[in-house]
């Protein structure tokens, strides 16, 4: 396959034109900014998904209650969808909003908050024309205008990543956007190569023992099908993309890596005949196996496929290989209803929102006979797992994600654990009823290698105080509680993910 060639027609106008109805097509679906406020009047935890209406934050400093650790200074940087209503319109989907970067100083100084939207070319758009002018990944926008290429339409609201000492802005569908890693300014889109402009580049990078980053693109997100593989080097250059032939279309959102493979796993969907946006149109075939990619790193270019039962996984921990084989960790979500669009009745103001059913799996692939299967763990409503990249590649890693332990007046998470389901142990602290808990980080202890020596840096939504805070434990002592929290004299909406920066 000319894979020079084939990438240059994804961008040809022509071909442009063809993969347009997938993601941009549809009549208005308005959402109902009004019906969310009265929510809210009665439900101050929908403060989760309500809009910013300024396009900066801070910069704010704040005293810290506690200690940090010897050893720990840096910025936590946090991105996630903010801006969610414009002219009397709000999206209905949680992926939708425009993005917001938060950075997150500690130092002997305190805390110091800012934040800034990523300032994309859609988004400086539609700020000059004070309405929505793109139909978004789950919501069809009334009398959008026509989109030339994938970054038309990028929010750049997902994740952050640290390449070659840069700060970019990641959404799954387009460039990662480069910011300015003080003040928060956007610089711009980023091209790799010339031929790559615009070409999805994925919200979950992961990094190589050597420094590299590998990443993929979904071309089932533009209407075809395939992924590219991009791999970067730790200074920043292009290594190698390659484009992979997959059998079908299928939906992914992340991807696991062991020290010798890349692990993709494509979820099987159906387009609904009617018209709307992707995620509008979009059906996950449960009665379809899920198609497993694995990519030797050396041989990015052809893959070994597998067939597994159907699961609907946005987010994968650690993955590691053994006698022969590999496991996969990955949060499986219950309801792929639920899954198609999480916190959808948040989204819209009604309280009765099921939340994110979920539970832990392995995904066993057994390399010498072909074979795949699942194997669940008794590790039930978690998301956004993460883990210490330190941990030998032949073994399974502790993860550290949010869950729900007790009383929550809100359907989200509202504690933060540790789970190392092969020993059986779990370690957890819950921060009450009305706060709710996000990702929270794996920090290494400077000078350290041994595995899980280091911290969680993890921020949190107190809604019924109206203010949006910070939290750092222990890895090992999570059970303790926090030693060292901030709360700022402010909030805003929950985000997805981010990455801690050292220095």
């Amino acid at each position: 396959m000319d894979r020079r060639r084939f990438l240059r027609n994804l961008l040809s106008g022509a071909t442009a034109l063809a993969l347009t109805p997938p993601l941009l097509r549809g009549t208005a679906l308005a959402g109902d900014p009004a019906a969310f406020a009265a929510g809210l009047e009665r439900h101050p935890w929908l403060a989760g998904w309500k809009s910013v209406g300024t396009e900066s934050l801070g910069p704010t400093t704040v005293q810290l209650e506690g200690r940090l650790p010897d050893g720990l200074a840096g910025t936590l940087y946090r991105n996630g969808p903010a801006w969610l209503e414009r002219d009397g319109f709000r999206y209905e989907h949680w992926f939708d909003g425009d993005g917001m970067v938060h950075g997150w100083r500690l130092g002997a100084d305190g805390v110091t908050h800012r934040a800034r939207m990523v300032a994309t070319p859609k988004f400086e758009r539609e700020r000059a024309a004070g309405r929505f002018l793109t139909t978004a990944a789950g919501t069809t926008v009334p009398d959008a205008q026509p989109v030339r290429n994938n970054d038309d339409a990028n929010t750049a609201n997902t994740s952050v990543a640290m390449i070659g000492g840069r700060l970019f802005a990641l959404w799954e569908g387009g460039s990662a956007f480069e910011l300015d890693p003080d003040a928060l300014d956007t610089l711009g889109p980023v091209t790799w190569r010339d031929d790559l402009a615009a070409l999805p580049f994925s919200a979950h990078p992961l990094r190589d023992r050597d420094g590299s980053l590998w990443n993929f693109g979904a071309i089932s997100l533009t209407g075809g099908a395939g992924l590219l593989l991009w791999h970067i080097g730790a200074d920043g250059a292009l290594r190698g993309a390659h484009m992979l032939e997959t059998p079908a279309p299928g939906y992914l959102h992340s991807f696991a890596m062991t020290e010798r493979h890349l692990v993709f796993v494509l979820a099987p969907f159906r387009f609904a005949e009617d018209d709307g946006a992707f995620f509008e149109r979009l059906r996950f075939a449960t009665d379809r196996a899920c198609m497993v990619a694995v990519v030797d790193k050396n041989a990015p270019d052809r893959a070994r496929w597998f067939e597994v039962d159907f699961a609907a996984v946005y987010h994968f921990g650690d993955a590691f290989e053994r006698n022969g084989g590999i496991v996969v960790r990955a949060v499986r979500h219950s309801d792929p209803e639920q899954a198609r669009s999480p916190m959808r009745e948040a989204m819209r103001g009604h309280a009765r929102d099921g939340g994110m059913p979920s539970r832990l799996a392995d995904l066993h692939l057994d390399l010498g006979r072909g074979r795949a299967r699942w194997v669940a763990h008794d590790v039930a409503d978690i998301e956004f797992p993460l883990f210490d990249p330190r941990t030998p590649g032949d073994r399974p890693a502790r993860l550290y994600a949010p869950t729900t332990e007790g009383e929550a007046n809100a359907p989200y998470f509202n504690a933060v654990a540790m789970f190392d389901p092969a020993r059986d142990r779990r370690e957890v602290h819950r921060y009450g009823a009305d706060i709710l808990a996000e990702e929270h980080v794996f920090v290494p202890r400077p000078g350290s290698d041994r595995p899980d020596d280091g911290w969680l840096v993890g921020t949190l939504l107190d809604a019924a105080r109206d203010r949006s805070g910070i939290a750092v434990f222990d890895a090992r002592r999570i059970g303790d509680g926090p030693l060292a929290q901030a709360w700022l004299p402010y909030a805003f909406p929950l985000g997805f993910h981010g990455l801690f920066a050292p220095g």
